[in-house]
């Protein structure tokens, strides 16, 4: 659910994806050395001609070799092996959305379709014994794939077209998430359980929380909803945009996303005196049974889908992103219940960004958190232990312990980054606050000559500190292992509450510019102050460098001044949140609580309509209306869009409310009813129709308006998108629809050739879409490719003789993607958005 309509800025538009860390096999018009050319050798290469703009990239820095060499990362047989997987192009992976309608029959059409057609098409170019798709053997049920065929190849290769077409449908639809193998593990080792309440804090683009939505939705039955919820938050708000794109593919009620830093996410404390809460209780704190940390990195893990990085990788990237990941992962298990899990995991090979933050966060919690051994779980997931020594370099100097650090750069080369951390107190004030005020920036983006050299002939200690902590039990995945990039994953279970640490005086500051205090557990995170440093680094990243995440902004004790202007700056970035409303003309700004320019979030309470849509498709008692529906404006004659909450996100929006609207949400809930706003649509009893994101989960209750075709009505209606009653195969379908009550209605798939005069059941394999009765015919009310994805569906289940293609008639799909109906006198407009 977005924050309003769908004008203005606020839509993010393709250039937004593009900004992703995909597949950069090619320089950029803007790079100037973009025209250099260069001829391909590989026989496999889909564009054995290239255009003389295309060159790749360079796959080699001597920084990068020396760094790792010295860091024992793998055996120094291995690294030839090592280096050169990492040189190649990343394989496209994608995962079937376990909890989808089609799951099983997505499934079947690899293992026995593509499969075999491909092994067919592309013999020439693949190896005999290799597969070109196979199902990754760590994942469960078959549900993950492995194509030994780059993303460009897919794109260009002319056999794998039809493949190619079919990932891109139904991605689209939501059916299967594009992904990296190695992104698809730290949800699996969070063991998520549907009634957990999860946060994955640092979310965009959002296929890992795609993931874990899928997990707590697995076992739902039609109709029901799960009792957990995912939280889903990210500090950009155009990168919310990605988040919830990617995420409103799975029409869930249990997601909300939000729009912070991570290492101030609200913990929404009602009582600070409440220290633990009862399993079943989420009012007067908002804890977590799980949290995922998968934080901004310096990301050489993605070198094989970004091999931009290999010219812009330097040693000091790492060095300034440690505090930040330290205070992120400390913020996460203070939002932890105890006995919950967290997964720290970063796209970095680096210790300091790796082990040493884990060391210090085991190090900072005492013994209140434990470093979990999960060697046992994911069996097949090929995974190598974590370092327990390594080295600081800095400056031209591989350094083995704190003490060899020079006292003018301890602000830099902190006792935290080293395995023993035993002078962390010597770099820390009496109030409990890091000296980390340095310029990390001196040190960053060394790429000349001299730095390289510096970096290659430095010498390694041949000893190192060696962790007192299991840190064995952390995981490193390795590209060369099972043909994936780099990714590191620790998981940690909080055992005990955190130990109280005094809180620093801050200084008073006018209240409407205060944030919350989040103190859980009578627990103070680092000062934010101290990440001015980090915050350098960051900005001489570029975002594509930072695991997928814009820089945190600085939330710093600041004059009444600087926080008008913070505030003005939130107004303008509001705007680009998705479904703001930008009408002509001067327009109201929006306020959610303090957040200005932002939609609230309103519990809608109208008797009168929520009666009126009960009346007319006949909803029964048992499915819960009051308190689960909201809305983005606080005038309920005009709402356009109804959504839909879960039970538990019904309840994080009441201790929300309790707190002060602390949470500064973007989207929640599931759109269920949206207002038809065409002179036919308001001149219908119930104004309000059903939406296709909605419809599966009111399904079973609708009692009204609703109606059982035959195959081949229904195949006849997605492919012309209007009929006439007249023209129906079935005439007394077709007399059945023209007596319907003008509006919306639903149309259910029915087996066999006849309608049946049986009472409708609904069940797991029922089909179902949303139409609109007019004076004299249906109109399909889903998109062209919802329409194109059925159809498919429908070749394949009822084995038509047509085989396994189907003839679509493409409607004309606008600039957004949608489905415009056809205005034929009666007929009326539709668009599903």
């Amino acid at each position: 659910m977005g924050g309003g309509g769908r004008g203005g800025r606020s839509r993010t538009q393709r250039k937004h994806f593009r900004q992703s860390r995909d597949n950069v096999w090619k320089r950029s018009k803007s790079d100037p050395n973009a025209n250099s050319s260069a001829p391909s050798n590989d026989p496999n290469d889909p564009n054995p001609n290239p255009n003389p703009t295309w060159t790749p990239f360079a796959t080699e820095n001597a920084s990068f070799d020396a760094y790792y060499k010295g860091q024992c990362i793998v055996e120094t047989t291995e690294w030839d092996q090592f280096v050169s997987v990492l040189r190649t192009p990343l394989p496209a992976t994608f995962r079937i959305n376990s909890s989808s309608q089609f799951s099983d029959d997505i499934r079947s059409q690899l293992e026995n379709d593509f499969v075999h057609s491909l092994r067919d098409e592309v013999a020439e170019g693949v190896e005999s014994e290799t597969e070109a798709i196979r199902p990754l053997p760590w994942y469960p049920g078959n549900f993950a794939w492995h194509s030994n065929f780059s993303r460009m190849q897919l794109r260009k290769n002319q056999t794998l077209e039809r493949f190619h077409e079919f990932l891109k449908l139904e991605n689209e639809i939501g059916n299967i998430t594009r992904q990296e193998a190695v992104s698809m593990v730290p949800p699996l080792f969070l063991d998520v359980h549907p009634d957990h309440f999860v946060l994955d804090m640092c979310a965009a683009p959002g296929s890992k929380t795609f993931q874990l939505l899928e997990i707590i939705h697995q076992s739902t039955k039609v109709g029901s909803l799960p009792a957990g919820v995912v939280i889903a938050n990210d500090l950009d708000v155009q990168r919310c945009n990605l988040l919830i794109h990617q995420t409103k593919r799975m029409c869930t009620a249990n997601l909300i996303v939000t729009n912070h830093e991570a290492q101030n996410f609200p913990g929404c404390r009602l009582n600070r005196n409440h220290e633990v809460m009862e399993p079943d209780q989420h009012k007067g704190q908002l804890l977590f049974d799980r949290v995922l940390c998968d934080v901004p990195c310096s990301g050489d893990g993605t070198l094989r889908k970004a091999p931009d990085l290999w010219r812009k990788w330097n040693t000091g990237m790492g060095h300034g992103l440690h505090p930040l990941q330290v205070i992120i992962a400390m913020r996460g298990l203070s939002l932890l219940k105890v006995g919950g899990r967290m997964v720290y995991s970063t796209c970095s090979m680096n210790p300091i960004e790796n082990e040493a933050v884990v060391a210090e966060v085991l190090r900072r919690c005492g013994g209140s958190v434990k470093l979990v051994d999960v060697s046992s779980e994911v069996p097949k997931l090929i995974r190598r232990p974590g370092l327990k020594t390594w080295k600081v370099y800095d400056k031209g100097t591989w350094l083995a312990s704190y003490k060899d650090v020079p006292k003018y750069r301890r602000s830099i080369a902190l006792a935290s980054m080293f395995p023993s951390g035993s002078s962390f107190h010597e770099s820390v004030d009496t109030d409990c606050n890091v000296e980390m005020g340095y310029d990390v920036t001196d040190g960053v983006g060394e790429n000349s000559e001299d730095g390289v050299q510096e970096m290659v002939n430095s010498v390694v200690p041949e000893s190192a500190e060696v962790s007192d902590f299991p840190l064995e039990h952390c995981m490193r995945i390795v590209p060369h292992d099972q043909n994936t990039g780099a990714f590191f994953i620790a998981v940690l279970q909080k055992v005990s509450p955190l130990p109280a640490i005094p809180e620093k005086t801050k200084k008073r500051i006018s209240k409407p510019c205060a944030e919350p205090l989040n103190t859980l557990e009578g627990e103070r995170l680092l000062q934010v102050d101290s990440l001015e440093s980090a915050q350098a680094v960051l900005e001489t990243v570029p975002e594509e460098n930072v695991n997928g995440h814009e820089p945190p902004a600085i939330d710093v004790e600041v004059s009444p001044v600087t926080c008008e202007e913070k505030n003005s700056k939130e107004t303008q970035e509001a705007h680009n949140v998705e479904n703001m409303t930008k009408v002509p003309g001067k327009r109201k700004l929006q306020i959610q609580g303090k957040w200005r320019g932002v939609d609230p979030v309103v519990f809608f309470k109208s008797e009168a309509i929520v009666n009126n849509i009960k009346d007319f498709y006949g909803i029964d008692e048992h499915f819960p209306f009051d308190g689960h529906l909201v809305t983005r404006n606080e005038d309920a004659s005009h709402v356009k869009r109804i959504y839909y909450v879960s039970k538990s996100v019904k309840d994080v929006l009441e201790l929300n409310y309790l707190v002060g609207q602390q949470l500064k949400i973007t989207s929640v809930g599931l759109k269920m009813f949206e207002r038809q706003s065409a002179r036919q649509g308001s001149s219908a009893p119930c104004s309000f129709r059903i939406s296709s994101e909605g419809l599966p989960l009111i399904l079973p209750h609708i009692t009204k308006q609703i109606l059982r075709a035959s195959p081949v009505d229904f195949k006849h209606l997605l492919e012309n998108k209007d009929v006439k009653f007249e023209d129906f195969a079935d005439a007394e379908f077709g007399k059945k629809a023209a007596s319907l009550m003008p509006g919306c209605c639903v149309l259910i798939l029915g087996k066999g050739n006849e309608v049946g005069t049986e009472p409708i059941q609904v069940d797991d394999s029922t089909i179902a879409i949303g139409c609109w009765k007019g004076r004299s015919r249906l109109n399909v009310m889903v998109t062209a490719m919802d329409c194109q994805e059925l159809l498919e569906r429908l070749v394949i289940r009822l084995g038509s003789e047509n085989g396994s293609s189907v003839h679509v008639v493409k409607s004309s799909i606008d600039g957004e993607g949608e489905l415009n109906g056809k205005i034929d006198g009666d007929a009326i407009a539709v668009t599903e958005g």
